[in-house]
């Protein structure tokens, strides 16, 4: 077969799928190869439930552009359905419909989904928050659904932990006491602008009916929720409805909502799409052979057209079906730069549209073969990107605390100052060029120092030390802590971090949890209690942020870089914003070294917002002027105060 495939028709139309209305619903596929296609239908999504029989099986006919269409008449909501097709040689496949926005346990069946009888109570007034909608208001805190609430001390419904409706209660305490938030009623006091989950859409290596762990970076159904994360995961209905109810919770409560999504390989070299269309969707090699370049083999061969309409398509459906905020493009260098401003155009055009987030992972887990033209979305590919497509920043992670790959590696705040250098052209979001990067501006730098892959932040500053002592709470290790949030706090650019660093997560030197267990990986509440001052220090940093914005480099595209003080040794100082209609609001210092450092301050009196070790938007403490000693490993940030 011509593995480019550039002789296939490419369909146009927007109703792929199972388009259901009360009377009928009507089934169209795009499989420009086969000779001939069958629906066949189920009453259940498994043989082994009660009432599974086989209905009527429905004939489709060829209609435009390579798809097959057939209607049938009734209501139909709730049946389960899968496509046979045969082709000219005589072989024969059975596939899910891609575009299946249902499906029974598993995944192995789709449904037809009545989307409206799918809704919770009010989603049609459910809207996106104002703090989301405000560039420089926004941060993302990284978070699993099972991690977020499967703690026995989470204080959530037994039946709800670790599942979608765990994120619907919102007056959790640690262990019901009362007094410790926890879940949904603790990110409500934390302060960031949006939750980013890892992988919601239906995910292959989770057996559904039974008890089971896995990141869900091993895509099955791309349209359609996980069913581990429903109460009911026979019902493709009950999905769908604790979804959205988790988003319209969130939403509720002030937080936008991003989504992980992982186009960029399938988990089976034998998925649903190359069984319609065999050869087309995934990425081969000249010779033939499969492409690797996410390391899990099955690279999606997003530069195909209609490989390309389904990213688009799909991404769109989650933002209007299911009121997604933003979305998170793991491998996002396996896509095609031509793909992703599709995506982004595509987000545009919807209503509020440029406010749902953009942006991803600029590299590839291993090689890759676009064909000729074709240019990975990549950090070399800023310049070609929407500047409203951005990059999570490695450099900035890796100088801050040490490389991800060497456990030992230190960084700028736990022994390694001279890594400094770089951080002086992350304050101004790499707007100077530096490090291979063209930002069109600093919203397209993603700026963090930890994820869910790697060691935690906690656990990476172990390892810099030659600790194992997971759960004692070393004074300089917490210094170093609140030094790495200060600085991707200050940083121009979009804040990040993994749920947990606030309260010094650790899975106990594992850097690798993604299949488990759950109890290594689910958020320890007792410990966010324990560690209430930490968490503080990151609320206030998140409230000098949003009240000085100058801080984001967000507040106006034409806005110059922070202007950096000259500072002795390996310290580095700046001024957000220096013009001559914008005076000095604010100074911010770095102090990596382990004795406290004496510092010349501008002109003017000057109180202090961040010590350090307590940060808050209301300057507290004396008025500062002339000099002032910045603490061992700190992060002192000043505000400006009008004296006599």
């Amino acid at each position: 077969m011509n593995q480019n495939r550039k002789d296939l028709p490419v369909y146009t139309g927007n109703d792929l799928g199972a388009v259901y209305a009360r009377r009928s619903t009507t089934f169209t596929l795009w499989a420009p190869t086969a000779a001939s296609v069958t629906l066949r239908r189920y009453t259940t999504g498994t043989d082994t439930e009660p009432g599974a029989r086989e209905l009527d099986p429905v004939p489709l006919r060829r209609a435009e552009q390579g798809t097959w269409r057939a209607t049938v008449g009734g209501d139909l909501a709730g049946q389960y359905y899968v496509y046979e097709l045969t082709f000219a040689d005589g072989r024969t496949a059975t596939a899910v419909d891609p575009y299946a926005r249902a499906c029974g346990c598993n995944g192995q069946r789709g449904m037809v989904l009545d989307s409206a009888a799918a809704e919770p109570e009010n989603w049609a007034a459910d809207r996106r928050p104002a703090r989301a909608n405000d560039p420089a208001a926004r941060s993302v805190w990284e978070v699993h659904v099972a991690d977020f609430s499967a703690d026995e001390h989470s204080g959530i419904r037994p039946e709800w932990r670790g599942k979608f409706l765990a994120f619907t209660q919102e007056d959790s305490t640690l262990d019901c006491e009362g007094e410790h938030p926890t879940c949904l009623n603790y990110l409500r006091q934390l302060g960031v602008s949006h939750v980013q989950l890892q992988p919601i859409f239906d995910f292959a290596t989770v057996d559904e009916s039974t008890d089971g762990y896995n990141w869900g970076y091993d895509p099955l159904n791309y349209n359609l929720p996980e069913g581990s994360y429903a109460t009911d995961p026979y019902h493709g209905e009950v999905r769908v409805r604790e979804c959205r109810a988790m988003v319209a919770a969130l939403h509720k409560a002030g937080l936008g909502v991003i989504m992980d999504v992982v186009y960029n390989h399938t988990y089976y070299a034998d998925n649903w799409m190359e069984r319609i269309v065999p050869g087309y969707w995934l990425r081969r090699h000249p010779d033939g052979r499969l492409t690797n370049g996410s390391g899990c083999g099955c690279d999606l061969a997003s530069e195909h057209p209609m490989v390309r309409k389904y990213l688009v398509d799909s991404v769109v459906y989650w933002a209007t079906a299911y009121h997604i905020d933003g979305f998170r493009f793991d491998l996002m260098a396996l896509h095609d730069v031509d793909t992703m401003n599709a995506i982004r155009a595509a987000l545009d055009a919807l209503p509020g549209g440029k406010n749902i987030l953009m942006y991803g992972e600029p590299w590839q887990g291993g090689s890759t073969c676009m064909e000729a033209g074709a240019i990975p979305a990549d950090k070399n590919a800023l310049p070609q990107l929407n500047g409203r497509i951005g990059i999570f920043c490695d450099n900035t992670r890796d100088t801050i605390k040490g490389g991800v790959f060497d456990a030992r590696a230190p960084g700028y705040v736990n022994g390694a100052p001279g890594a400094g250098y770089t951080l002086l052209h992350a304050v101004g979001a790499y707007r100077d060029g530096t490090e291979g990067m063209q930002p069109r501006n600093s919203g397209q730098i993603v700026q963090y120092v930890s994820a869910h892959d790697n060691f935690t932040l906690w656990d990476k500053l172990k390892a810099v030390a030659g600790r194992r002592t997971y759960d004692i709470f070393d004074g300089d290790l917490l210094a170093q802590n609140r030094m790495c949030a200060a600085i991707c706090l200050t940083c121009q650019g979009l804040p990040f971090w993994q749920a947990g660093e606030e309260f010094a997560r650790t899975k106990h030197g594992d850097p690798n949890t993604y299949k488990g267990p759950l109890a290594e990986n689910a958020l320890d509440w007792t410990r966010a209690a324990r560690m209430g001052e930490l968490v503080e220090f990151y609320q206030g940093l998140l409230a000098i942020r949003r009240t000085w914005p100058e801080l984001t480099g967000l507040t106006d595209p034409a806005q110059p870089a922070p202007l950096l003080l000259a500072v002795p040794g390996w310290l580095i100082g700046f001024v957000p914003e220096r013009s001559d209609d914008a005076p000095n609001r604010l100074v911010v210092y770095y102090n990596p070294e382990r004795t406290a450092q004496w510092m010349n301050l501008p002109g003017g009196g000057w109180r202090t917002v961040c010590d350090g070790r307590h940060a808050q938007a209301t300057p507290f403490g004396p008025v500062r002027t002339g000099q002032m000693e910045l603490p061992a490993t700190s992060v002192v940030i000043l505000a400006a105060v009008k004296t006599e």
